[in-house]
């Protein structure tokens, strides 16, 4: 099946449910995110800082880029001008660096809480506490140029439905009690961002707002 086929197939699973499609092109030459593009792909996702800002500019500019992957704060103003969402934010560190690079720009970067659900200790995130302990920060409430709208989180690669729904609700647990605790007036925050190939139509399930799907796409990466 083409890229277009491919998307199409997706996007039909997705239909009538709150999920949009966030291409993962981490790897995948200019050319082939060309592809994704002229079958309707809006939403793309990168792993790495270097490669995103080097394909930008290939790019039409109505792209909306997500950073997907972990952000060490030096590499923040390698995107901080384009980027659209930072869906791995994980301290309030890296949202410090983040307000100041995207105020140089004149612009407002969006961020998610990354969490981390899932068994396996390689996957990164924040617990809950520490998710509170950056909302509760000052330094948090008087940033201007970064806006929180959501969650995101990597449920653990196992083939067993049962624990992979479970971390997703786990997420959703998260993302409820923090809309109600800290962004029941915000309209913005309103993404879950859970799923990627191998189990987006279970996050799509558990109430999943963005999935990130790669090798479903574009095929596994050889």
């Amino acid at each position: 099946m083409s890229i277009a086929e491919n998307i199409a197939a997706i996007e039909q699973t997705l239909h009538g449910t709150a999920a949009r499609l966030v291409v993962v092109t981490k790897t995948h030459p200019v050319e082939r995110l060309r592809e994704a593009y002229a079958a309707g792909a809006r939403l793309f996702g990168e792993n790495r800082v270097q490669e995103m800002a080097a394909k930008q500019p290939e790019l039409p500019a109505d792209v909306e880029w997500h950073q997907i992957g972990q952000l060490q704060t030096n590499k923040v103003k390698y995107l901080a001008a384009f980027v659209h969402t930072v869906q791995s934010v994980d301290s309030l560190r890296l949202l410090l660096e983040l307000d100041k690079h995207a105020a140089r720009h004149q612009r407002v970067i969006n961020g998610l809480l990354q969490f981390h659900i899932a068994q396996e200790e390689t996957k990164t995130g924040l617990s809950l506490p520490e998710a509170e302990a950056i909302l509760q920060a000052p330094e948090y409430q008087n940033m201007r140029h970064v806006r929180l709208t959501g969650v995101m989180g990597i449920a653990t690669n196992s083939p067993d439905e049962a624990v992979v729904r479970g971390e997703f609700q786990q997420l959703k647990q998260h993302f409820d009690y923090l809309k109600e605790r800290y962004f029941a007036a915000s309209e913005a925050f309103r993404e879950i961002s859970m799923g990627m190939s191998a189990d987006y139509p279970l996050a799509v399930a558990e109430g999943s707002t963005l999935v990130r799907v790669g090798s479903a796409i574009f095929g596994s990466r050889g």
